[in-house]
């Protein structure tokens, strides 16, 4: 779309999510090219030129797109197994199959993934990605293809894991990579995929797994990698009690202090989870301006616990939402996640007062664009900044007593998207996604979740 032409809706209800947490009860924004040029209370101005398409959203919410900050997309095929695990026993259920991955499997894995979220209003999409068997084929190539069809922003996690069975730690021996192979291709996959343009379609973080399945010496040159290369490092972190202990056992210390021992903790970080954090770890997480990605859904599947996203918020950490892989998460959806954020926290210890509706939307919209650094560019709707907003149907019978559309929205039943636009571009029309074939992705996956079971003899 040339820079001058432009789209209008009107007659919508707006929620910025911008530091004022401006709202319009009925409102207009206008796009020009990939950027928001203008949005406010009432009718669009007057003698707009070049106006390509006119959008009268009667009934509907405006939002910033969502925002997910954690995902492992190639668990899409391994939906719906070890369904009564903990997480480490449910990685260990789990290795040996993901272990047979490859990148006809992984491409369908992420097709769905993505589809999934896209046609659920998330418009800025990741994916840690650390499971590369060897001979595998290009699987960050595969999932980043796959990002650019369905038309979604997107941050490409480049994980990796070196520590297996033999080292004390959770994967199979022959799952994981070499600290040299790890951090070599880790290196390749930032040159030749890295944007770092404000409009940048892909970006790449450096992402070793996890305490438990990376050495030290990976957490530590991961970390000076991402540095010496200008890009953002994301792992797991506090997910369970075992971790803690795991990491007391094999390092004498819990694993924030171990986190800043090795030099992941920093404005540059983003770490999954983070459900057993004390205060010690929250004021660390806060004076560093290390970010959380937050995942009710897939904490609850996997019984880790309940995440302390208040105190978090109130310390002033960077939160976003997280989907969570889809073996853990069989939904795949980060929408849902705005409401499970608000009812999980609130069985918490600040019950009732734990999050509301507009502090859950910020979530799953500005925090989330916090936690990738990118909140310059998307995560609200403000004039200048790009063009990644969703259109939320709540005039049917699913939202129709509810006055409020944040409050519809967020404790509502799923709201149906009618329209997503990324950089300017629509992707979602009335549920659907506009760029790939959603039938053909389902046959695709089912195909590859069967393939990938016989291989495991499962």
């Amino acid at each position: 779309m040339a820079a001058d032409r432009r789209i209008v809706i009107e007659n919508c209800s707006i929620a910025t999510v911008d530091a004022h947490d401006t709202e319009y009860p009925s409102g207009y924004v206008v796009i020009a090219g990939n950027r928001i040029e203008s949005l406010g209370a009432g009718r669009a101005p007057e003698g707009l030129e070049n106006v390509d398409r006119r959008i009268d959203a009667t009934g509907h919410l405006v939002t910033p797109g969502l925002v997910n900050t954690h995902h492992h997309y190639y668990q899409w095929i391994t939906r719906g197994l070890a369904t009564d695990h903990n997480l480490f026993n449910w990685l260990v259920a789990l290795y040996p199959t993901w272990a047979r991955i490859d990148e006809q499997m992984v491409y369908a894995a992420a097709q769905g993934s993505l589809a999934m979220m896209a046609r659920g209003g998330v418009t800025t999409a990741m994916d840690h990605h650390y499971v590369f068997p060897a001979g595998s084929g290009d699987l960050s190539g595969a999932i980043i293809r796959a990002a650019r069809e369905t038309g979604v922003r997107f941050t490409l996690a480049r994980g990796s894991m070196d520590r297996s069975e033999k080292d004390g730690g959770l994967p199979p021996d022959f799952a994981v990579e070499t600290l040299e192979g790890a951090l070599a291709a880790t290196e390749a996959t930032v040159k030749e995929h890295h944007d770092s343009s404000f409009d940048a379609m892909t970006r790449v973080a450096v992402a070793p797994c996890s305490p438990f399945s990376v050495s030290t010496e990976l957490l530590r040159e991961g970390a000076a990698l991402a540095r010496r290369l200008g890009v953002r490092l994301h792992t797991h972190g506090s997910e369970t009690v075992e971790e803690e202990q795991f990491c007391k056992e094999l390092f004498g210390m819990g694993p924030t202090d171990y986190f800043e021992s090795t030099g992941w903790l920093g404005e540059d970080v983003w770490m999954a989870h983070c459900v057993h954090m004390n205060d010690s770890d929250i004021a660390a997480f806060a004076r560093t301006k290390t970010g959380v990605a937050h995942c009710p859904s897939s904490n609850a599947r996997l019984a880790a616990g309940i995440a302390r996203v208040p105190d978090m918020l109130a310390a002033g950490v960077p939160v976003g939402l997280g989907v969570d892989g889809t073996a853990s998460n069989e939904s795949g959806e980060l929408h849902t996640e705005l409401r499970n954020a608000l009812l999980i926290n609130r069985l918490g210890a600040h019950r009732e007062a734990a999050l509301n509706a507009r502090q859950a939307l910020r979530l799953g919209t500005y925090g989330g664009a916090q936690v990738l650094g990118r909140a310059a560019e998307t995560g609200s709707l403000e004039a200048g900044k790009l063009a990644d907003l969703v259109l939320w149907k709540l005039d049917t019978l699913a939202h129709a007593s509810i006055a409020d559309p944040v409050t519809a929205l967020v404790f509502g039943a799923a709201a149906p998207v009618t329209a997503s636009f990324v950089n300017g571009r629509q992707i979602v029309e009335n549920g659907r996604l506009l760029h790939v074939d959603e039938d053909l992705i389902a046959r695709s996956t089912r195909e590859q979740a069967q393939r990938l079971a016989r291989i495991a003899g499962h």
